[in-house]
């Protein structure tokens, strides 16, 4: 188990089981391992994967619809960021992991595997290529875009009811101030990861 990464989860108040911890754990060795050949992520030491990678995606959670059965897109996913650890604390969810790079899609498609997140998908396209047989209700991402570039890009991919929920650094507004007039800010919400002393915010962003 890496340092801190119990401590986190506790913190933040996520219920995950011993199993689904030893997963997460899992999760971070092979991105570690993997990161040396792929270049996965910029960042190479383990301990910071914890904070910067798990514990960041597993904050929104919380600020996340609890329903079961609930499909979710994580759009421009790289490493898979929110959207593994997302699929491994809700394995009632179904989780797409989606980006347009064959390498991170490789390496996706070997962890889901590995761990066995029957839970996930893997799908290898851009963005605005994409055309799923049905929409999904949350379509997050994380520095994958500014706001209204997400919202051109990735909006086809909500349901009617679905929203767009983009992770960001400090709440961007110049970035909201941008966005087209057929959606609207649902909330802005400040997201707090234990261990990163860093701004992080989460922008929910639904049609009009």
């Amino acid at each position: 188990m890496q340092p801190g990464l119990d401590a986190g989860i506790d913190a933040l108040g996520v219920a995950l089981s011993r199993a689904q911890r030893d997963q997460l754990a899992g999760y971070l060795a092979l991105l570690d391992k993997w990161n040396r050949t792929y270049n996965l992520t910029a960042i190479r030491d383990a301990t910071r994967m914890v904070t910067h990678h798990a514990l960041d995606a597993l904050a929104v959670l919380p600020h996340l619809p609890q329903a079961a059965d609930l499909r979710v897109i994580d759009v421009g996913t790289g490493g898979g960021i929110p959207g593994v650890p997302l699929a491994i604390a809700r394995p009632d969810w179904h989780v797409a992991l989606l980006d347009a790079n064959h390498k991170k899609g490789a390496f996706l498609t070997q962890a889901t595997i590995e761990l066995g997140l029957a839970n996930a998908n893997v799908v290898v396209s851009r963005v605005e290529d994409y055309a799923p047989a049905a929409g999904f209700d949350i379509v997050v991402s994380r520095a994958f875009a500014e706001l209204a570039a997400f919202v051109a890009g990735a909006l086809h991919l909500a349901a009617p009811d679905g929203k767009l929920y983009a992770m960001k650094a400090a709440v961007p507004h110049d970035e909201l101030a941008a966005l087209p007039s057929h959606v609207h800010v649902v909330s802005t919400n400040t997201i707090s990861v234990p261990g990163l002393d860093a701004q992080r915010s989460l922008v929910v962003i639904a049609r009009r």
